[in-house]
């Protein structure tokens, strides 16, 4: 198994599966043929592992190693793919070829040189010890202590549910365009789950975190305590939520995690693909004024250690910070190479795919609001009534149209500008692009989510990060359970 940082993955792929420069090159000339614009090839070798404790007692331990490479030649917007388990040169030159097929038909063979091996410029996520490399009995025994003090937070936690999921992926990536680069990719998440009772009544709290770092991370600020005991926290805090009231109302947005709102109703509608095509709610209005001046959205790659930062993308373009939103004017798309060729825009390092078995396409990576000048104190003290949603939980989202439907795991009443009861069965329900034109205060303090976000687009999930300052919302629909 690799997972060294400092592996070379040209290195390791050749000295792993026996590949050479010259395999690459053959297997990049059998896909880039007659009217071929571009073709690329992607390997990856992957090891991840999952260990999960309940009731005291580990109930699931996994390893899985996934190995195989991806084959891609595109032709004006059509995109041939094919991919192989097998890391061979016979598997890679049918692979090529299928590409090459879906994509047009052709007959002419092409010669692509293949530059030497490089690694990223930078290192966002210099680990010493992922935690995939830690001892076994050292993760075990940090998921017994967790269960153990979130037991001891509360007398009405009956169980804790906690578990480490990781990973350490090897990526090398060939283009026809000169590109030659690898990178060594570490992951990891830790979650907790309590369950308190009362009187009959049942309720659940989580929380959690990690990113692109290594086992230390955890014992930091005594990271893996304070989510045990946030998790109880939120666990005993339902006990005693009411229903939620239903109806049109001042909303405020918490910092940090309820910025997957903001991720879903409207980064995906900020994403190339679907604004080439024309079916996004943002298409055609580069320029033009698509929300309050207030707000400034950035997706940044570059963030060192977080979940949905990247040295380069899944196409071998280095991650940046682009700015889409800035003072309210759209001001950019998030683009693959297909999608920036076909639309004349720059790069911007988001090409990105699940695996060696998908094709790329424009996804997020870390996607935030920029702070304003308000404190959240004055934002929830000019709020007469409304609702302060703290946390969310699941949520769906219309493309096309920017509605959304968002469900508050944590969620408190304001009357007459101060927090007071806890509510339960909140749901939020409007529409992206009319949800920004609508904020009326920005906090001052930016938080980034800790590091448990995965996206899903067309059947492919991704590690990503969201993150938002405390917002103030005008007049949207609360959806409640209050009669």
């Amino acid at each position: 198994m690799v997972t060294e940082q400092g592996v070379v993955p040209h290195h390791f792929f050749e000295s792993r599966f026996g590949l050479t420069s010259s395999d690459l090159e053959s297997a990049m000339g059998r896909a880039l043929e007659k009217r071929i614009d571009y073709a690329d090839l992607y390997f990856e070798y992957e090891v991840s592992e999952g260990l999960s404790l309940e009731e005291g007692i580990v109930k699931t331990a996994s390893r899985d190693i996934t190995q195989g490479v991806g084959v891609r030649a595109v032709a004006g917007e059509k995109t041939g793919y094919a991919y192989s388990n097998d890391i061979t040169l016979p598997q890679l030159e049918v692979a090529a070829k299928a590409a090459r097929s879906i994509a047009v038909e052709g007959n002419r063979s092409a010669t692509v040189p293949i530059p030497s091996a490089r690694r990223p410029a930078r290192d966002l996520y210099a680990v010493d010890q992922p935690v995939i490399d830690a001892p076994l009995q050292a993760r075990i025994d940090l998921l017994g202590e967790i269960d153990r003090v979130a037991r001891a937070f509360d007398r009405r936690i009956t169980n804790v549910m906690a578990g480490i999921s990781c990973e350490n992926k090897v990526v090398l990536i060939a283009t026809s365009d000169g590109t030659l680069v690898g990178d060594v990719r570490p992951l990891a998440r830790l979650n907790v789950t309590c369950i308190a009772e009362e009187g009959g009544n049942r309720q659940v709290g989580s929380f959690g975190g990690g990113g692109r770092i290594g086992f230390p991370f955890f014992f930091e600020r005594d990271r893996w305590r304070a989510y045990a005991h946030e998790a109880a926290r939120r666990a005993i805090l339902n006990l005693s939520a009411r229903d939620a009231p239903a109806g049109t109302m001042t909303v405020v947005l918490g910092a940090g995690w309820p910025g997957i709102l903001l991720h879903e109703a409207i980064g995906h509608g900020l994403e190339a693909d679907f604004n080439r095509k024309g079916v996004s709610a943002f298409s055609n209005l580069l320029g033009q004024r698509v929300a309050s001046e207030l707000c400034t959205i950035v997706d940044d790659g570059t963030i060192p250690d977080r979940r949905g930062s990247l040295n380069v993308d899944d196409e071998g373009t280095p991650t940046s910070r682009t700015v889409l939103i800035e003072n309210g004017i759209l001001t950019g798309y998030l683009q693959d190479k297909l999608n920036a060729r076909l639309m004349g825009m720059p790069l911007t390092g988001n090409g990105r795919r699940e695996s060696f078995a998908c094709s790329p396409m424009p996804r997020m990576t870390n996607t935030f609001m920029l702070a304003g000048q308000s404190t959240p104190e004055e934002i929830i003290g000019s709020v007469r009534r409304g609702l302060y949603a703290v946390t969310f939980g699941g949520g769906q989202v219309d493309i096309t149209s920017g509605k959304f439907v968002f469900s508050a795991s944590e969620a408190y009443l304001i009357e007459d500008g101060k927090i007071t009861h806890p509510v339960k069965g909140a749901t939020l329900i409007g529409n992206g692009p009319d949800v920004l034109k609508r904020v009326s205060m920005v906090g001052n303090n930016l938080e980034l989510d800790a590091g448990v976000g995965t996206c899903g687009k067309d059947g492919q999930s991704v590690p990503v990060g969201v993150g938002l300052p405390t917002l103030k919302i005008d007049g949207l629909t609360v959806g409640g359970t209050q009669g």
